[in-house]
């Protein structure tokens, strides 16, 4: 499993931002192996993030190669500040059931053990 992490400071945007984004956004979720999102803005500091949720990286790979995906990278400077992605395997997921999350049924909780092992292999 993959969580993928686009933290971004905007510019002023426009319709078309808008429209590509949603574009983006059904094409991701149309995706075999897509597990869901989640979304966090810092104002503090201006920062939005969008983590996305995937079973393999091959479903990751389909979006990051959408021609709406594409297009979008060529032209965020237009809409964007700036960005940062991190594309990362997630190793564990869990907690109580009191807050929706898209790795809910995901649980694999870490052991110290566990944890040692999967971070130093």
């Amino acid at each position: 499993m993959y969580a993928s992490t686009f933290t971004f400071a905007m510019r002023e945007v426009d319709e078309e931002f808008h429209a590509l984004d949603k574009t983006i956004a059904d094409a991701a979720k149309s995706i075999p192996g897509y597990l869901g999102e989640e979304t966090w803005e810092n104002p503090s500091l201006g920062l939005i993030s969008n983590v996305y949720y995937w079973d393999s990286l091959e479903a990751l790979q389909a979006l990051m190669t959408h021609p709406s995906h594409l297009e979008a990278k060529r032209r965020q400077a237009e809409w964007l500040k700036g960005y940062h992605v991190v594309i990362a395997q997630v190793v564990g997921s869990y907690g109580d059931g009191g807050i929706a999350h898209p790795l809910a049924n995901f649980r694999q909780p870490l052991h110290s053990r566990d944890a040692n092992a999967a971070l130093n292999p």
